[in-house]
């Protein structure tokens, strides 16, 4: 007997040293999968009602105009061709960004949507803004059709 326990004694099983990562992957799925799901529905720009009235459209050329938006709360947001959510910017990120598409095309329009609630006074600061410091000819006010 003592020989038996002395052999097994000798025999003992190494210690392993490794993780089980198995569970981490898991939980980095499921953490995928959350990410995927929730970052579509994440909006950063401004929602914005327009004032409606029975005004004639512009023609367009093809470029697609910028856009910038005046939510009720006085944020702004900016919408150029390339990007199809509005990405929302302060005034001073506005100005540097409009004058860079303006710079590169002179006869660019720049529309200012701005929402029915905000102030007249927010939305003439931001005309004035555009065509002050951007360097804007061609600035204009948008609005929808009367329903």
């Amino acid at each position: 007997m003592a020989l038996a326990t002395a052999s097994r004694r000798h025999r003992k099983r190494k210690l392993k040293a490794e993780i089980n990562v198995v569970p981490y992957i898991d939980v980095m799925l499921v953490l995928l999968i959350i990410f995927m799901v929730t970052a579509p529905l994440l909006n950063v720009g401004v929602d914005v009602n327009l004032p409606q009235a029975d005004a004639k459209s512009l023609e367009q050329k093809k470029k697609q105009p910028v856009v910038v938006q005046v939510g009720k709360d006085g944020a702004l947001a900016l919408t150029y061709e390339g990007v199809d959510r509005p990405q929302a910017v302060d005034a001073r990120q506005l100005v540097a960004k409009v004058r860079a598409f303006v710079e590169a095309d002179p006869q660019l329009a720049v529309y200012v949507a701005g929402d029915r609630d905000v102030s007249y006074q927010s939305v003439y600061e931001v005309l004035s803004l555009l065509q002050r410091d951007a360097k804007v000819s061609r600035a204009g006010l948008m609005g929808e059709p009367k329903r």
